[in-house]
């Protein structure tokens, strides 16, 4: 009973914020959504570049339904989004615990949950362009067999405010977005599959998503 009402506590906390995210989104932003493919029904991986603080609110919007976000473990400890993290179910990632991180991972989407990740694992540079892609998201697609839905993001940069912080002893730099517009596309799903043990394989699977989002992000940037 417990876990049934800690479930539909976190339903309430997106349909809730749900509405707010929405205005942000057209009446601040202007966002625009094109589809290259369609999301598919049951459990996804969602991925994408991360110019903006804001990036996982909006991707939520695409979804339509609640998802389980990978973020760093620290910013669980921001006074007012980290209780909503801790509420809504979210996923710490913690220096030296990855296993669990994505253990936690995959026993949501096997559940049929859908997850959230950025695998250029931090906010992109902030003069443009992206970060090394991590191997987390290439990883969980090897590990769960769940699809992967590519996402680009381009805004303007010029209307990102610069927030510093830090909290639990890490500093921690914000990039909020104050105008528009915001552009995102979805590309096709990715399915993968491959031994995690094989090194060369799970690399090349990571760069392979990278490469899809960085010409997702091209054809938003082309929108505007």
């Amino acid at each position: 009973m417990n876990k049934f009402i800690g479930e539909y506590f976190k339903k309430a906390l997106f349909w809730l914020l749900l509405p707010l995210v929405w205005i942000y989104a057209n009446l601040v932003l202007g966002w625009r959504v094109t589809w290259n493919g369609k999301l598919p029904k049951g459990p996804k991986i969602l991925v994408a570049n991360h110019p903006s603080t804001i990036d996982p609110f909006i991707v939520a919007l695409l979804a339509r339904r609640p998802s389980r976000i990978l973020i760093k473990g620290h910013i669980f400890h921001t006074p007012l989004f980290g209780f909503y993290l801790r509420q809504a179910g979210h996923i710490p990632v913690i220096p030296g615990q990855g296993k669990e991180a994505f253990e936690a991972a995959r026993q949501l989407l096997e559940a049929g949950h859908t997850i959230m990740l950025f695998p250029e694992g931090q906010l992109s540079p902030r003069e443009g362009g992206f970060q090394d892609t991590h191997t987390g998201a290439a990883r969980l697609a090897l590990l769960s067999g769940a699809p992967v839905i590519p996402i680009g993001i381009h805004l303007n940069r010029s209307r990102l405010k610069e927030v510093q912080s830090t909290f639990n002893g890490e500093e921690s730099l914000g990039l909020f977005a104050l105008g528009g517009p915001y552009r995102l596309t979805v590309g096709q799903p990715m399915q993968f599959a491959g031994s995690l043990e094989d090194r060369e394989h799970v690399v090349s699977v990571a760069e392979a998503i990278m490469q899809h989002i960085i010409l997702l992000s091209q054809q938003s940037a082309a929108q505007i």
